[in-house]
């Protein structure tokens, strides 16, 4: 297809996908997919796949949907390696409208007034990320949404794909797997449930950041740790002596971490722990902690830190009991790269290369589905969406960069065949 009959189909198919509300809805995984939404997600794409000519379409009781489209090849061609495409169903839930009313126009520059009823106004003072594209098609919000291309701006990318391989014969491949999972939003939770024998790939790739060049192949790696506090009531009329107070001891325990050691004061690959939540009664005080940190030493010690002040804060009040769990969520993608699947990264830069796209290489402080993936011993790197502001009513969509990104997808089929030995 030519440049514009592309453009159409991706804009076409992303309309079509936000226009179906699928927020997630944190539970702490008890119930998957958290929100009945995303079954009418998954269903939707489920019958588009078999009509596409997808093999193996299976949609799990976790709304985990999976299938591969066979291999066109020459009778005479090499062995080429199965590759995999994931993306998530759901969108985030930031307290905004499930239900977006998306807008296309031509961005001329400055404010572009998103909804002028409610005086919604995208300010470009306050967002200089607008001024690359001045004379470009953008898609964006009436300002009482996101937009959803946080994640179906690739799930457009991946099915407009499949549609072009089906469409042309030419265009050779290998098996290409896809997998769209709900609840990346609320902690990866389709992922983790992923049946990955249906997802037999030598590496895969998300396609969840953000502007056009955008790679991330070094993710955090993220573990949780839920302290609990218990102290002894008492009246305060006869307290001496006898009253633990559960919440000042939960003081004292964040108080042993180091403040320059969190979220607001670290940047780039520097990690942290972060004391999220404090929870308490006269009885009981829960402390809910958050580890991150791109090098896996290190977030090791982390964790280890968190045993010796839970060890620390027991002996200064033995009267007190304290319990915690702890868990890891996800890890670092580039802990999961090999000689043998390298590949996955060296494509993803030469397609780039090939396209003229410069690439911007970020250090993601955060994770994908690709994050959980990759400690299944499949590499997932990730690559741009072309969308900006994720997560906020102010997030666009730059449609040549949607068309860039489906580009890229394009190449990197291509790219397997070719290296293919």
């Amino acid at each position: 297809m030519k440049t514009n009959a592309i453009e159409e189909a991706l804009v076409e198919r992303f309309l079509r996908y936000i226009k179906i509300p699928s927020q997630s809805k944190a539970n702490g995984g008890k119930a998957v997919p958290s929100t009945e939404e995303q079954w009418d997600m998954a269903r939707l794409l489920q019958s588009e796949l078999k009509e596409l000519g997808v093999q193996d379409v299976s949609l799990s009781d976790k709304c985990v949907l999976t299938g591969r489209l066979p291999a066109n090849l020459p009778p005479d061609a090499p062995h080429v390696p199965a590759i995999g495409f994931c993306a998530h169903i759901d969108t985030v839930d930031v307290s905004l409208s499930p239900v977006v009313k998306p807008r296309r126009l031509r961005y001329e520059g400055g404010d572009i007034v998103l909804h002028a009823e409610k005086e919604i106004v995208m300010r470009a003072a306050e967002h200089p990320e607008l001024a690359p594209y001045v004379d470009q098609e953008l898609i964006v919000t009436d300002g009482t949404s996101v937009l959803g291309a946080d994640n179906k701006a690739a799930i457009a990318n991946i099915m407009t794909a499949l549609a072009s391989l089906k469409d042309d014969a030419s265009l050779w491949h290998g098996d290409i797997y896809v997998a769209f999972v709900p609840d990346e939003e609320c902690g990866l939770w389709g992922s983790k449930n992923m049946d990955f024998t249906k997802f037999p790939v030598a590496y895969a790739y998300t396609i969840d950041c953000c502007a056009l060049g955008e790679v991330v192949y070094e993710t955090f790696n993220a573990g949780s740790a839920t302290v609990t506090i218990q102290g002894v009531s008492a009246h305060p009329m006869s307290a001496k002596g006898v009253l633990v107070n559960p919440t000042l001891l939960a003081v004292d325990f964040v108080n042993l971490f180091d403040r320059k050691e969190t979220p607001e004061c670290t940047e780039g690959t520097e990690g942290y722990i972060w004391c999220q939540t404090i929870r308490s009664n006269p009885s009981t005080a829960v402390v809910e902690l958050n580890i991150r940190d791109h090098d896996k030493a290190r977030y090791e010690g982390r964790k280890r830190l968190i045993l010796e002040n839970i060890e620390k804060l027991q002996k200064s009040e033995p009267r007190a009991r304290v319990t915690y769990t702890m868990e890891d969520t996800y890890g670092n993608i580039a802990d999961a790269v090999t000689d043998a699947n390298r590949s996955a990264i060296d494509n993803l830069y030469e397609a780039m290369k090939r396209l003229g796209i410069t690439p911007k290489t970020i250090a993601m402080r955060g994770g994908t589905d690709g994050s959980f993936i990759s400690t299944k011993g499949i590499l997932t790197p990730n690559y741009f969406t072309g969308a900006l502001n994720f997560h906020s009513n102010c997030e666009f969509l730059p449609i040549p960069s949607l068309r860039k990104s489906y580009e890229v997808t394009m190449e990197l089929i291509a790219l397997a065949c070719e290296k293919a030995k």
